[in-house]
C-alpha cells in the first residue's frame, strides 16, 4: 500500500532529522540503545555493528526520490538536494581518488570505512543527479561536455 503524501512527507521528514548525515542515512538511529556509531574494531566487532548505525552512502539515492516526490520536484528540493550532495566532492580526493567508499560513521566526523569504492554508492549518487535533472549524459562526451 502506497503511503498518503502527507504520512510519506513525515517519513522522509524523520529519515532527515533522524538518520540523515554529510555522507548517507545512518542504518539506526543514534537515539536507539543498539546504536553504535563507529564502525572500528576486530573484524567480529565491525561485523556487529555493520547494520547498527554506520551511514551507508548509497542510501542516499532511495531518499532523494522520497524527498523529490513528496516537495512535487520543487526547486527548493532540487537546491537542497545540491547541497546533500557537496561534502562528496571533499570525500572522491579523500579515500580513493575519485571514488565513494562503502559506508562511513554515523558519528561524526563521519569517517570513511569499508572499502574505499562501492559501486552502488557511485550509481546511486548518478542516479540521484540525474533525477533531478542536473546530470545529461551524452554518447561520446568527453569530461566536461565537450564531444571528443
Amino acid at each position: 500500500m502506497m503511503l498518503t503524501r502527507d504520512h510519506a512527507r513525515q517519513v522522509v521528514g524523520v529519515l532527515q532529522r533522524e538518520l540523515l548525515t554529510p555522507y548517507g542515512l545512518r542504518t539506526l538511529a543514534p537515539g536507539d540503545p543498539r546504536y553504535q556509531g563507529r564502525y572500528e574494531g576486530d573484524p567480529a566487532t565491525r561485523d556487529a555493528r555493520y547494520h547498527q548505525g554506520v551511514a551507508w552512502r548509497w542510501l542516499i539515492g532511495p531518499f532523494v526520490t522520497a524527498n523529490l516526490k513528496v516537495s512535487r520536484r520543487s526547486a527548493a528540493a532540487r537546491r537542497q538536494v545540491e547541497a546533500w550532495r557537496r561534502p562528496l566532492r571533499d570525500h572522491l580526493g579523500q579515500a580513493g581518488l575519485g571514488q565513494i567508499s562503502e559506508l562511513f560513521d554515523g558519528d561524526p566526523p563521519h569517517t570513511p570505512r569499508g572499502c574505499i569504492a562501492q559501486a552502488w554508492s557511485v550509481a546511486e549518487l548518478l542516479r540521484s543527479i540525474s533525477e533531478c535533472g542536473t546530470l545529461t549524459v551524452r554518447p561520446g562526451a568527453a569530461p566536461g561536455g565537450e564531444s571528443r
